[in-house]
């Protein structure tokens, strides 16, 4: 069953908007891991929940999709997500939010294309 991971962001509130732009760009990086289904990996930011404190403060989201949960932990445990959580992330967050779910085949190609069917 394929797994999907979601995260949620939430800065604290010196952080500059650079230091953020070059934490999305970092983690984009992340989709060429072989862990990644199919480099099914986007992040996204910041909100445009409307009301925006709906959004609760995080600011930004990624969702990606791994083979299986052994996957998941390879993501987790490589040495790019340490290098760009250690750097980005952990000294500079307010919260986290992880929540890691599992999908059949069939509902899968529901939650998230992949670039074969969007024609790219």
């Amino acid at each position: 069953m394929t797994v999907v991971h979601i995260v949620l962001f939430k800065f604290r509130a010196d952080v500059s908007d650079s230091h953020k732009e070059e934490f999305v760009t970092e983690l984009r990086k992340l989709k060429h891991l072989p862990c990644v289904m199919s480099s099914r990996l986007v992040v996204g930011g910041p909100s445009i929940t409307d009301p925006i404190e709906r959004s609760q403060g995080f600011q930004y989201a990624l969702l990606s999709h791994h083979k299986d949960r052994q996957a998941l932990a390879e993501y987790q445990a490589s040495d790019e997500h340490h290098r760009v959580t250690s750097k980005y992330l952990w000294p500079f967050k307010e919260d986290v939010i992880r929540f890691d779910f599992e999908v059949d085949g069939d509902a899968d190609s529901e939650i998230l294309p992949t670039q074969s069917m969007m024609g790219i």
